[in-house]
């Protein structure tokens, strides 16, 4: 009996060390992002573009990558849990995520205090990587966009602005600021602000009061389902003026949602289209792969960004020679020209990424990419 126990014993812990050998030849990603709520449609669109890269590149340090997918469900509270079991249960060594600045925030708050690097694919609000070690991303912040979108107008004829703002939403409230800023900056006046909530979908109200306030433009940093909804209530109701998007627009859902109230309606976005006349050779090669693989989906920027975080992580890690969180940390914040399908990237010192700002029109009903913006700060 003693002996049986002690051969027992002696199983339990070669089985125990045999799983924890397996463990360490896999290196664990983990990915949180809004699969589900009001923010899916971009959230699957990076999923699409992260499960590209690892396909391309499921191997790193001789040892298989293993993607982790935990939906957000497009909620801050959410977000946070979904870190905590990411870093707590799963044991990754990194994180990719996510689609929407208040749950990066919220998520940031967990991998933060865990110490694991995290790499943002279009959470643009400056305070998911403000005062954060761990936290990067594969997108430019929204000072530089909003700034861009004003000098857009500007240069295209509007001296006054209208806004529209969802209250509720850390990214627009953001880029309205900033917005704002660099149209008074260069000479341009805001002359109506109005709000709205998450989730709101009859917009006659506000729309009303601005049209009666005669805008050159309206500015809508809105994600693209309520966007489109406001455009095409704002052309019902006789508006003539220009309107102006950020990059959570950039959605080919937007044209079936708008329909013709839609075309002319232009946004910032990342400077990747698949409607991009002068391509990169990796670009190019992103977007035939793109078409073999979802041959009835478009890719998009946010598709683009996802893969180009994948890379960035891997990247890091070949750099660091290791997964060590402060090893791979360390490589990301001296990541410099890396070459993406979103355009070269070199992080700055708050873990932004440095690349312009493209712009995208509504033509004939297809997005398309127009040219990009280096605003004038």
């Amino acid at each position: 009996m003693k002996y049986g126990r002690l051969i027992l014993g002696v199983l339990l812990v070669c089985i125990l060390a045999g799983t924890a050998f397996a463990s360490e030849d896999v290196i664990r990603i983990g990915v949180y992002l809004p699969l589900t709520g009001q923010m899916a449609f971009g959230g699957q669109l990076e999923l699409d573009g992260v499960k590209m890269a690892h396909e391309a590149v499921p191997e790193v340090l001789g040892k298989k990558v293993e993607l982790i997918v935990i939906d957000n469900k497009s909620d801050k509270v959410e977000a946070a849990n979904a870190m905590q079991r990411l870093i707590e249960k799963e044991k990754v060594h990194a994180v990719i995520g996510t689609y929407g600045s208040s749950l990066a925030m919220a998520g940031g708050e967990i991998s933060e205090k865990a110490g694991i690097p995290v790499m943002g694919t279009s959470c643009t609000n400056p305070l998911v990587t403000q005062g954060k070690k761990y936290y990067f991303r594969a997108c430019f912040i929204d000072p530089f966009q909003g700034a861009a979108a004003a000098q857009y107008v500007f240069d295209n004829g509007a001296r006054k602005a209208a806004m529209l703002l969802d209250v509720a939403s850390d990214y627009c409230v953001g880029l309205g600021k900033f917005f704002e800023d660099q149209f008074k900056k260069l000479g341009g006046e805001i002359i109506a602000t109005l709000n709205y909530q998450s989730g709101d979908q009859d917009f006659t109200a506000q729309l009303t009061e601005i049209i009666s306030k005669n805008p050159d433009v309206l500015f809508i940093p809105s994600y693209f389902a309520e966007g489109a909804i406001i455009i095409k209530q704002a052309k019902e109701l006789g508006a003539k003026f220009m309107i102006m998007g950020g990059d959570a627009m950039d959605n080919p859902e937007m044209v079936k949602i708008g329909g013709e109230a839609i075309e002319g309606f232009a946004f910032t976005t990342f400077p990747y289209d698949p409607s991009m006349p002068e391509m990169s050779e990796l670009q190019a090669q992103f977007t035939e792969a793109w078409k073999a693989k979802y041959p009835d989906k478009d890719s998009n920027a946010n598709s683009a960004l996802g893969y180009d975080s994948y890379m960035l992580v891997i990247d890091a890690m070949k750099r660091a020679g290791s997964v060590d969180p402060e090893a791979v940390t360390k490589a990301l914040a001296e990541t410099k020209d890396f070459p993406g399908v979103t355009g070269s990237t070199t992080m700055n010192a708050t873990h932004d990424a440095e690349k312009p700002v493209g712009i995208k029109k509504i033509e004939g009903g297809k997005q398309v990419f127009v040219g990009t913006v280096m605003p004038n700060l």
